[in-house]
């Protein structure tokens, strides 16, 4: 199947000219479709920028060529569009919604959204996927007429379900939010109702599957570029054992790079192929005709077909303990965890160490909003600023190599 020519929108697709509007109405502004505003809007906002410098999954003085938080974004959103456009479905809403799944993310990656939810263990905690609901909703100040950026409610509802319903219909958590919706889809909640309760659109589908994709396949190679595994550990691997026999039948001698390049490259593509099958066999079967129908349907319309999803959780299965719980990445994390926890206790007693536009207005905030302004503060940082911040108030800070 060829996945790189677009087909005549779907039934089932987000429709620009019949979105639901943004929260603080602004009038439309042709060509540009609300979607592509949505993009554009993420694009230059401060978070967008900041995510350079944020770990994805080794830090920044570890190398040039390692991923970053922006460029797997990019990344996602290429492989978003590609499936959108395979699909039929809004490419500038896939796109919005893979530009900005982690512009909540702390420094660190997730040892530091680790630290910060044990440092609000009891205050609602931190959820790096509610933070970028956060960050889109309040935290961006860029406009005169109000805070965030004023995205269309179909982008925020696919940030808020980037890994699916939150609720039940009684507005009940559920699976992991059993004991609690995350204090920022909690406040904005009061304000806007997502309908937490239902699936996110095909859009926000293709992004989230794209986020898999993406870390799957990019994390392999920064592995390997690390020295953490080697080509031919991969090779008993389903799919990439695959990839990687055909590539050396095909080209008998080409050097590593290269070598490495075609395989993944295959892998990305044969993703990618299987999730459009699957996804186009999953709306035929259930019959969807609009965007409301996927969002009613008991389960995902955009996923891999039961036999990808397991060649899929073999390769989680392998990332795992030779990738994100190898002894180096764990010795790093340990000590990221320390600098965020230092940092988060030294501003809530001492807030004015904070820049101004943060502490101006502390005054009667109470200590719950103090310790969110707090998280705020800190999920905001990049690696480098995080431990300049640090070396300004303790003694020792980690090298972190």
């Amino acid at each position: 199947m060829a996945v790189s020519g677009a087909r005549p929108r779907v039934a089932w697709a987000c429709d620009a000219l019949e979105a639901r509007g943004r929260l603080f109405p602004e009038p439309e502004m042709p060509p540009r479709s609300p979607f592509r505003r949505d993009c554009d809007r993420i694009i230059h906002s401060t978070a967008f920028r900041r995510l350079k410098h944020k770990t994805q999954v080794f830090v920044f003085n570890e190398g040039d060529h390692y991923r970053t938080r922006l460029t797997h974004t990019l990344e996602v959103a290429q492989v978003a569009r590609s499936i959108a456009r395979a699909l039929g479905l809004d490419e500038d809403l896939a796109e919005a919604l893979a530009l900005a799944h982690d512009l909540g993310h702390p420094p660190f990656a997730h040892a530091g959204e680790r630290a910060l939810d044990a440092c609000l263990k009891g205050q609602g905690g931190f959820d790096h996927n509610a933070q970028s609901l956060r960050v889109v909703t309040r935290i961006e100040r860029r406009y005169a007429q109000f805070d965030g950026l004023n995205l269309t409610w179909e982008t925020l509802e696919g940030i808020a379900k980037h890994n699916g319903p939150l609720t039940d219909r009684q507005g009940r958590g559920i699976g992991r939010y059993r004991d609690g919706l995350p204090h920022a889809i909690r406040v904005h909640s009061a304000q806007q109702d997502l309908e937490l309760w239902s699936h996110a659109s095909a859009e926000a589908q293709a992004a989230a599957i794209a986020d898999d994709i993406a870390y799957d396949v990019h994390d392999f190679d920064d592995g390997l570029r690390a020295g953490m595994f080697t080509l031919d550990d991969l090779a008993e691997l389903p799919l990439l054992g695959e990839a990687i026999a055909e590539v050396r039948q095909r080209y008998r001698g080409l050097d590593l790079p290269r070598t490495v390049n075609e395989v993944f490259r295959r892998v990305i593509t044969r993703l990618i192929e299987d999730v459009v099958a699957e996804s186009e066999r999953r709306a035929d079967a259930a019959g969807v005709a609009s965007a409301e129908a996927v969002r009613a349907l008991d389960g995902p319309v955009v996923g891999f077909s039961p036999a990808m999803r397991e060649k899929e959780k073999a390769v989680k299965g392998f990332l795992f303990p030779r990738m994100y719980r190898h002894e180096r990445v764990n010795r790093i994390m340990a000590d990221a965890q320390q600098v965020v926890r230092d940092l988060y206790g030294h501003f809530l007693s001492h807030p004015k160490d904070m820049p101004s536009s943060w502490h101006d207005d502390i005054d009667g905030l109470g200590s719950e909003r103090m310790a969110r302004r707090v998280a705020d503060y800190i999920a905001g940082m990049t690696d480098r600023y995080a431990l300049d911040q640090h070396a300004r108030f303790f003694d020792l800070t980690p090298d972190l190599r």
